[in-house]
């Protein structure tokens, strides 16, 4: 990791949490799925979308394709959205995981605008990547261009006075308690306008 570049931060993040790209999902398989895991018959699954029961053994079986209306019957006869129909379920997926870290106990990454502290680093897979971190910088100038990246982004002040400077807004001083969350493909940076180094807490989704 660059000691320059903070982003690199949220690559290598990226880069171990994402997952590969999925395999075209069998929407058939998805609809017998999600109707098993209720433990329902096809003739209650039918009636608690308002369709026929062959019409639904047909779209399990690939027989048919069904239309928007067909679909939304279906998700909330399952109680589910539309686009949740098109979601395959994650596999060996470890439901209620959780990851804790005492104080000071996060990984460390340092720059040369801030020093970084990785939490629930242990977890793979993430859809978020929380940090938090020391602001070192006190200009603008200190850093190498904008930083952005995919994604969106939530800054929490946990102490001292820090300034966003973000490409499309004025600069925001914000303090203790203060936050913002706002679109990270927009070039963002942020400096300590206090005496001392500001600590901020961030997080940053990885979808």
């Amino acid at each position: 990791m660059s000691d320059k570049d903070p982003k690199s931060l949220i690559q290598v993040a990226r880069e171990n949490g994402v997952q590969d790209e999925p395999e075209p999902l069998d929407l058939g398989a998805r609809v017998r799925e999600l109707r098993k895991a209720r433990d329902w018959t096809l003739e209650r699954a039918a009636n608690q979308a308002g369709l026929a029961r062959s019409t639904l053994s047909k779209i399990e079986n690939g027989q048919m394709s069904p239309t928007y209306d067909a679909l939304r019957k279906l998700a909330e006869g399952l109680q589910i959205s539309v686009p949740q129909l098109f979601t395959p379920p994650e596999r060996d997926q470890i439901n209620g995981r959780m990851s804790v870290n005492k104080n000071g106990q996060g990984a460390k990454r340092a720059t040369t605008t801030y020093e970084h502290e990785l939490l629930a680093e242990q977890l793979s897979k993430k859809q978020m990547l929380p940090y938090k971190a020391r602001v070192r910088a006190r200009s603008v100038e200190e850093f190498d261009g904008w930083v952005r990246h995919d994604g969106e982004e939530f800054l929490y002040v946990l102490t001292g006075v820090v300034k966003l400077y973000t490409e499309f807004y004025e600069p925001i001083e914000m303090r203790r308690g203060d936050s913002a969350y706002y679109d990270a493909t927009m070039g963002h940076n942020v400096v300590s306008v206090s005496q001392e180094d500001a600590e901020i807490l961030w997080v940053t989704s990885l979808v």
